[in-house]
């Protein structure tokens, strides 16, 4: 069984809604069961990076290596979340979010990556789930957020295939301690994204450029991806929702009729959108558009591999933040396709350079959902970097406000025509360290003084709140 073809047809407009007239949807469009939340990632919010016997990870060794990240930036001390989680929790409960998203440090629990646990590295999750509960958030742990220990990237990491039952191993051991107050289980985040940008362009830890080292760690991490779940699910409660998260990006060809810009296309949309999703469907790896792909993932593969990916998610996390599109490239092997930015055909675009286009998730979702046995689909991260103006105690950012409007106006559009969507987190709660970009753009509904570590919820966190029937929320 084979899932349709994407349709490549040129899409509408995004749909954005004047700031003077009311929205045409409210909070109970959506029903009494839908997920509210805001997502964060250990590493760029957590800070403490040696503290209470934690280990370093590969983004701690990436980010000391000159060059690697804009001024030189690191989340050594970030937003300070460890110290202070209780402020950001009571802002989110503020805001009437119903659900927190968070990942754990495997190196603060694992300092080595295996072996024996770090006590106090599991007693802090054990005190953020708590002061969750206590709030009325619903936790949702995302195990792993990019951030390996040093320790395993030493034995050769997601190139490794041991890592898979490292993984695993690890999995249990936060099971055993949080699963019986934690209902809600993301195996991996993003895994195009971590073994791509990491092990292939390296412009992200552990900074690699190697296609063999690109290819073991892919698939590597779609073993890893299923055999996490199988972890997760043999030692949770019945109702535990054990669930994984997928970047994507809508994609359409640059000259669209054109043979060689649809093709490329395709197989754009087999590396970005497809890869690690029908594996688990068991569907195997999405190669018909690149054979000569095949044969060089066949020299991971081992037999029983292609049973081994399949796993019965939950739920999916579908991750969007704009659309990209494609054209034929005679110079980049195997997928002979670039990605046209948004700044070059000069449409609007964000802080990060991605053009601003909503209606980028609701095509995402109906692309997944078109799966035969698609679970239930979740946005685990969705949102826009754009500058900040901070004027009089407040901090006003009309356009990521227009942009939240528009994306969660393209949810319903998705939950109207019957798709299986049942909540929405938004990128991100704080601002926070992004990655090679350091600390310039910012994604958070609350503004962080980075000198200061103050915190003030945004205009568009204000509007979050009064969409979601929330308290006032004060500075901090």
């Amino acid at each position: 069984m084979t899932t349709p073809p994407p349709r490549f047809e040129e899409p509408l407009p995004p749909a954005f809604y004047p700031a003077s007239a009311p929205l045409p949807f409210s909070r109970a469009d959506f029903g009494p069961d839908f997920h509210w939340g805001a997502a964060t990632a250990a590493y760029q919010i957590e800070g403490a990076w040696q503290e209470q016997g934690k280990g370093p990870s590969i983004w701690d060794d990436f980010t000391r290596r000159k060059g690697t990240i804009r001024r030189n930036e690191h989340g050594r001390v970030a937003t300070e979340f460890h110290h202070r989680y209780q402020t950001d929790l009571d802002l989110a409960q503020g805001l009437g979010l119903t659900d927190f998203r968070f990942s754990t440090a495997w190196a603060r629990v694992l300092p080595a990556g295996v072996g024996t646990v770090n006590p106090p590295g599991l007693d802090f999750y054990d005190r953020l789930v708590d002061a969750c509960l206590e709030r009325g958030l619903n936790p949702w742990l995302t195990l792993y957020h990019w951030d390996l220990p040093s320790a395993l990237q030493a034995r050769g990491g997601w190139t490794n295939r041991n890592i898979v039952g490292w993984f695993a191993d690890y999995a249990q051991a936060m099971a055993r301690r949080l699963g019986d107050r934690v209902a809600h289980w993301v195996v991996l985040n993003e895994p195009m994204a971590f073994v791509g940008a990491g092990h292939l362009l390296g412009v992200h830890a552990p900074g690699r450029r190697h296609l063999g080292a690109f290819l073991a760690a892919a698939h590597h991490a779609t073993l890893a991806q299923a055999e996490g779940g199988r972890a997760l699910r043999a030692l949770l409660p019945g109702s535990a929702q054990v669930g994984t998260t997928f970047s994507c990006s809508y994609l359409t060809p640059h000259r669209p009729g054109h043979a060689n810009d649809e093709a490329a296309t395709r197989r754009a949309d087999a590396i970005l959108n497809r890869f690690f999703v029908e594996p688990a469907l068991g569907l195997g790896y999405p190669l018909a558009e690149m054979p000569g792909l095949r044969w060089l993932l066949g020299r991971y593969q081992k037999p029983g591999d292609d049973q081994r990916m399949q796993f019965d998610f939950d739920f999916w996390g579908v991750q969007n933040y704009t659309r990209e599109v494609v054209k034929f490239s005679p110079w980049l092997p195997l997928q002979w396709a670039t990605l046209v930015p948004a700044k070059q055909r000069g449409v609007p675009h964000t802080d990060m350079g991605w053009e601003v286009f909503p209606e980028s998730l609701y095509q995402m979702l109906k692309q997944f959902a078109a799966y035969p046995n698609a679970p239930t689909l979740l946005v685990t991260e969705s949102g826009s970097a754009f500058p900040d103006v901070a004027m009089g105690g407040r901090v006003h950012d009309p356009a990521r406000r227009a942009y939240l409007q528009a994306a969660i106006g393209q949810v319903l559009r998705a939950r109207r025509e019957g798709l299986d969507v049942g909540g929405y987190f938004s990128w991100s709660l704080t601002d926070n360290f992004e990655w090679a970009e350091g600390y310039g753009p910012r994604f958070g509904l609350i503004h962080i003084d980075y000198d200061t570590q103050a915190r003030t919820v945004k205009d568009s966190g204000l509007w979050y709140r009064d969409f979601l029937g929330g308290q006032p929320v004060l500075a901090r």
